[in-house]
């Protein structure tokens, strides 16, 4: 897409997300063909819908559709709405195959997205226990019916996010055997570092949305007679809440730029990280009405701490590449800047 079409596409996606959330959004995805999109420009498509998603802390399918395409051609176009499949998530605060395969079972325990539900067939990625694909603990790709597997709304810190539990333990002929590309194996580090590129731009998009309601309330809040965004500690904690939204957004751009899994891991960990700087700062600048649920700052609180846990959350994803770092004993190469 070009910049003018780009541009366009944005200001659709914006209606859209502004206007509907959960089926009512996937229904708008489907007619303005956001699908075609990511499909002509993966980078665009996502970074606008995800980022708009975290602004407007609304809800869509489309992270089963990023998961999904990262797997492989196989998966990708499995049966499903429009093509698609849903992919079972790891639980939170991980990033291994949700499934395992013990003889000729198949247990699943992970996440699912709202849309899951919905879905006529559901991906479950596993390590492959008797080596029948790929090498030797190799990785299984099996699509179940949804009604073999126990789903249950997770009512907890973001109950609007409308994620669910899955669980079963279901005979593996009970689903339909995926052949990837790479040895029949499915590419789930490819799956995860596309999650964790689409979930950071969420939560810079939620960042945003935060500041914003911060640099607002200072705007209008009247302290000693005068604006108390002129009072130089509220002014620190904003420009620190840029500051760290804008080092997110730099270290998106390039996990884009080097779709490696160290790149995706460092920006999924900086956007989790400075994702709670700018709620914890927002949260001191709105002061007592930032508590309340009047206001709309705790739907993005809420948010973004169950964002930062999917896929990994940043405290974990820091030790990870600090011992891989240790582990190499050397620091991969810079981008150019």
């Amino acid at each position: 897409m070009d910049a003018e079409e780009r541009g366009l596409f944005a200001k659709s996606l914006e209606h859209a997300t502004a206007r509907h959330t959960g089926a009512e959004l996937d229904a708008a995805l489907a007619e303005l063909g956001w699908r075609d999109a990511f499909a002509a420009d993966p980078r665009a498509a996502v970074a606008t819908l995800f980022e708009l998603q975290g602004a407007t802390a609304t809800t869509s399918g489309a992270l089963d559709v990023v998961l999904a395409d990262a797997l492989g051609p196989g998966p990708a176009s499995a049966p499903g709405p429009d093509g698609g499949v849903g992919v079972v998530l790891p639980a939170l605060g991980a990033s291994d195959p949700p499934g395992r395969v013990e003889g000729d079972r198949l247990v699943v325990r992970g996440l699912g997205t709202a849309d899951l539900a919905r879905r006529s067939g559901v991906l479950v990625v596993a390590p492959s226990a008797d080596g029948a694909i790929g090498e030797p603990g190799g990785l299984v790709a099996l699509v179940l019916d949804p009604a073999d597997l126990d789903l249950r709304t997770v009512d907890g810190i973001d109950p609007r996010l409308g994620l669910v539990t899955v669980a079963a333990d279901v005979a593996r002929s009970s689903g339909t055997r995926l052949d990837g590309v790479a040895g029949g194996a499915p590419d789930w580090a490819a799956a995860v570092d596309a999650g964790r590129r689409a979930l950071a731009h969420e939560l810079v998009g939620a960042s945003r949305a935060m500041l914003e309601l911060a640099r607002q309330h200072a705007l209008e809040r009247v302290q000693f007679g005068r604006p108390i965004a002129q009072f130089q500690a509220i002014r620190h904690k904003l420009a620190e809440s840029l500051v760290a939204i804008e080092a997110a957004d730099g270290a998106l751009a390039a996990a884009w730029d080097d779709p490696s899994p160290t790149a995706s891991a460092i920006a999924k960990a900086i956007a989790g990280r400075s994702a709670r700087t700018v709620a914890r700062h927002a949260q001191q600048v709105l002061a007592g009405i930032g508590f309340t649920t009047e206001h709309s700052l705790h739907l993005y609180v809420r948010r973004v701490l169950v964002l930062d846990r999917l896929l990994g959350g940043a405290g974990a994803l820091t030790l990870e590449l600090g011992d891989d770092l240790l582990a190499a004993r050397s620091l991969p190469a810079m981008l150019p800047l």
